[in-house]
This record gives C-alpha cells, structure tokens and sequence, in this order.
C-alpha cells in the first residue's frame, strides 16, 4: 500500500508534464496547393506564438499569399495580398531567436526587416537548414529569426510551393494563397 501511495506522485508528476506538452497549439495552414500543420512552440518562444495566434483568430492571413519563395531556402507569406500590397499590421514583436530553436528543415521562423525587433504578419517555412539564419548573440547582426514552431503535416505541400516557378524577384508566377490560418488549442 505505502509503495502505491508513494508512486502516485510520481504518476501525477507524469500527468502533469504530459498535459503541459499537449497543450501547445496547432496551426493548420490552408493554402491553394494543400494542408500545412504546424505544431507551434509557445513554450520557447511564447510572444512570438501569441503574435501569430492573434493574427490568425482575426482573419488577417486569409486571401495572403506566399509572395517569396526560394527553392533549397524557404517560402514566405502573410503579409501582402494577391496584388502585392501589404495588409495592416499591429505593433511589431520583440525578437526571441535567443530561445534555443534553430531554423532546420521544417520549421517556421518570423520574417522581420534589418531591424532584429521588427517582425509583425510575415513568417517563413524553412525548407532546408538554414543555419546563418539562427541566433548567435545579442546584436544587430546576431539576433537572427525567430523559429516558434516545427511542420508535422504538409511538409510536401511546403516542397511544392517551394519549386513553383517564380520571377526575378522571387514571386510565384502563379498566386500561392493562403485560404485559412486556424489555430487548434
């Protein structure tokens, strides 16, 4: 009985951890071409996830489109509609690339101008492991992208979208949209 009663702590402990991981939300990404699902990472990087969040539960991603893609690097949505003109954003974020997460295969990570704290709508899927793109110190050159979050479904959508044939400046000749953007709690 005593070893019983000494175990159920430990099994909470268990429980309690257990929950904590499943809590983290999911994105599902519908675009054009399929389903993108992201697991997002508001543990390492909460603001950044919560940024996201906000923008999906309002809207903001539908009609977007993936404006930038480059085979072997990343494709890059969310801020400019099928003309090319950027939608509204809020405030930008404080970048956490300092979070541990890098920008491998898989992940999404925030786009952002020179400016290191000056991501707001836009984010990119990593399409190879794109390592000069990961925090390295806290400067204006080393802060890096921020990553808040891995592909678990759909990765063969992101190839996809990633050999579309594009112009000059890489923009598919052909609009990339992004139907949806709904977040699974």
């Amino acid at each position: 009985m005593l070893s019983r009663l000494l175990r159920l702590p430990a099994l909470l402990i268990v429980l309690l951890g257990a929950s904590s991981a499943i809590a983290q939300p999911l994105a599902e990404i519908q675009t054009n071409q399929g389903l993108i699902v992201v697991d997002l990472n508001s543990e390492k990087a909460p603001n950044t996830v919560a940024n996201f969040v906000r923008y999906a539960k309002e809207g903001h991603y539908a009609g977007t489109i993936f404006h930038r893609v480059i085979a072997g690097f990343m494709i890059q949505g969310g801020g400019l509609d099928s003309n090319l003109e950027p939608k509204p954003t809020h405030e930008p974020i404080r970048n956490e690339a300092d979070n541990g997460l890098t920008n491998a295969t898989g992940t999404i990570a925030m786009a952002r101008t020179g400016d290191p704290h000056s991501a707001s709508d836009q984010f990119f899927i990593n399409v190879a492991n794109n390592t000069p793109l990961n925090f390295s110190e806290r400067s204006e050159t080393g802060w890096g992208y921020t990553v808040f979050g891995r592909v678990i479904q759909g990765m063969d959508v992101v190839q996809r979208i990633s050999l579309m044939p594009t112009d000059g400046g890489d923009v598919p000749y052909q609009n990339i949209t992004i139907e949806a953007v709904t977040i699974k709690e």
